[in-house]
């Protein structure tokens, strides 16, 4: 059998669509239009919860939803296990026809469109992502209402950037400006919302990056306070006692850590369930509905479970009564708080799990609250003279489970500082924040968030805050200037084979796999290696890629193998000679850093 070279044509590769980068006013500018359509947008979902939700339950028409206060018992009795049911087949049946990237969280598909796609969603994404987690939350799946209005905003902010072709790191500042505004509306949490941004969303840390999403943040702060109040999303006890007793006590100190422990072992179960749950119920006999009816149906038998020991439907929807009745200090057993975290933890996985649609921050705020009151009646309990209070752990413990589950350290710890506008809870906080995700990271790498893009096979670089042209793909930054030759040709062969086409690289193949390459133009001017073979002068000093590989990755492979060149190849099996489709070198690095710069 002989060897055919093997190459693909520079003409092949199709030509990059015209693109501009405006000036950093003028992004600043657009970024403060995302700001306003993230704040209006905040306002017209929780309308739409409201409408959905007292339709559902009570079958009446009306636009006022109290989330912080309890849902009275539906007039549908038993029946009500039904309604998420109902909810759940409307839901999936939007969600297949109009957008399915609208299922399920919402911000693994901003963090895929960043790192993955080019900074584009879809503009219709943003209708189909509020109609379908309107009727999942109203409907009482346990999900939370921040996914949805990060992803409508980031939506927004990508949708503008194609309108106008701006470059691709443009359109990423205004998709994390756009989650980031989300973010602050919903919770009236500016700093929270811009560090929301900063840490999941933004690949890079600038002034060209930060200063739109602190104008976008700011925006939507501005018009949600005018339009919802000054409030935040919960009104939590004054912590003056925090102040001293939890900075000066160590035994306190030392419940704080312990709590931080749990809720780092309490989001890697999240994390888990989670992942779990959306890997098993596609595999169920049947189709997207059938599967979406036994997780709803799971979900009402939970809902109305702890209705008829409780009271109240404490598994449905975002969950905010709950957590408010814990931090207003209500005396909940030790019990009925790990039956809430349990609950609260089933009820959300298997929601999205089935096809839901919504956020998991809220749910992991309840997770938190739930694990904090819960450590703090039982060191109450042992220690009663220290100072343990159930509220007081449960602020704490909202911090330490958001940072555990997202990673989002610096945003949970800023996000319950801002609600709480207290400073003495920054030190307990910052302890439990810490241990929580260490141990959620020693358990499993992967958050709430990238977990999901991991198993798609898409995961996203673990160390993220680098340079805007290290989120571009190996495939886009290619040399396809290129042949592979067998080791066995004669230099001279080889040579002769590409006198037609000057500067294309060698990679050099045998037994069916790459065994190395030559660079263009470095062989072949001495009589020397007239005389040999290309197995005789090939360089092994490579690394094999896939064509959808971040760059980030890419380099970082590279440094860490020792590597100076790169072979790119199609599809995700063992990579083979037939499978290559470019090369990247020196000038290829350099390129993709020139073409980036803006100063």
């Amino acid at each position: 059998m002989t060897d055919i070279p093997h190459a693909t044509p520079a003409a092949a590769t199709p030509a990059p669509a015209e693109e501009r980068a405006v000036a950093l006013p003028t992004l600043s500018l657009l970024a403060f239009l995302i700001g306003v359509v993230a704040a209006f947008g905040a306002v017209v979902f929780r309308g739409m919860i409201a409408f959905v939700h007292n339709l559902f339950f009570f079958g009446r028409l009306s636009g006022h939803y109290n989330t912080s206060l309890y849902t009275h018992p539906s007039p549908w009795g038993p029946f009500v296990i039904l309604v998420p049911v109902v909810g759940g087949l409307i839901v999936v049946w939007v969600v297949k026809t109009f957008a399915p990237e609208a299922k399920g969280h919402g911000v693994p598909e901003v963090m895929f469109a960043i790192f993955h796609n080019n900074g584009n969603v879809r503009g219709i994404v943003a209708v189909i992502k509020s109609i379908a987690s309107a009727i999942s939350i109203g409907s009482g799946a346990s999900v939370g209402r921040e996914g949805p209005i990060v992803q409508i905003g980031a939506s927004f902010g990508s949708t503008l950037g194609r309108l106008l072709g701006l470059a691709r790191w443009q359109k990423i500042v205004l998709l994390a400006a756009g989650g980031g505004a989300g973010i602050a509306a919903t919770f009236n949490t500016p700093l929270g919302g811009v560090l929301f941004a900063v840490e999941l969303l933004l690949p890079e840390i600038s002034n060209r990056t930060f200063l739109p999403v602190v104008v976008a943040t700011a925006t939507a702060t501005f018009i949600g306070r005018i339009v919802l109040g000054l409030s935040p999303a919960f009104a939590v006890p004054d912590t003056a006692e925090l102040t001293w007793s939890a900075t000066n006590n160590g035994l306190q100190l030392l419940g704080f850590a312990v709590l931080g422990a749990l809720c780092g072992v309490g989001a890697w179960a999240f994390v888990r369930l989670l992942a779990w749950c959306e890997d098993v119920f596609p595999r169920l006999p049947g189709n997207a509905y059938t599967q979406n009816v036994i997780g709803m149906l799971i979900l009402g038998c939970l809902m109305y479970g702890f209705m008829l020991v409780t009271g109240h439907y404490h598994t449905e929807g975002v969950g905010y009564s709950t957590v408010q009745d814990i931090l207003d200090g209500t005396p909940f057993s030790i019990a009925v708080l790990v039956a809430l975290f349990v609950g609260k933890t089933v009820a959300t996985s298997v929601s999205l799990g089935s096809g839901a649609s919504g956020g998991v921050f809220s749910p992991s705020l309840f997770l938190g609250a739930a694990l904090g009151g819960a450590v703090g009646a039982l060191g109450h309990a042992l220690f009663p003279a220290v100072g343990f209070s159930a509220d007081q752990f449960a602020v704490v413990g909202m911090g330490a489970m958001v940072g555990g589950a997202t990673g989002a350290s610096m945003t949970a710890i800023v996000m319950i500082f801002e609600m709480t506008r207290d400073y003495g809870v920054v030190v307990p906080l910052v302890l439990a924040v810490a241990i929580a995700v260490s141990v959620r990271r020693r358990l499993v790498v992967e958050n709430i968030y990238t977990v999901k893009l991991r198993k798609r096979g898409r995961p996203i670089p673990t160390i993220r805050h680098t340079n805007m042209y290290l989120v571009q793909q190996a495939g886009e930054l290619m040399n396809d200037r290129f042949v592979v030759l067998p080791a066995r040709m004669p230099v001279a062969d080889a040579l002769a084979h590409l006198a037609q086409a000057p500067g294309t690289h060698i990679v050099v193949a045998g037994n069916g796999r790459i065994m190395g390459y030559v660079r263009a133009g470095t062989v072949g001017y001495g009589e020397r290696d007239l005389g040999k073979t290309l197995g005789d002068v090939f360089a092994t000093d490579f690394a094999v890629v896939g064509e959808k590989s971040v760059f980030n990755d890419v380099i970082s492979r590279m440094a860490r193998r020792g590597r100076s060149f790169v072979v790119v190849v199609h599809g995700d099996g063992v990579p083979r000679p037939d499978s290559v489709v470019g090369v990247i070198d020196s000038p290829e690095i350099a390129k993709a850093v020139v073409q980036n710069h803006y100063a």
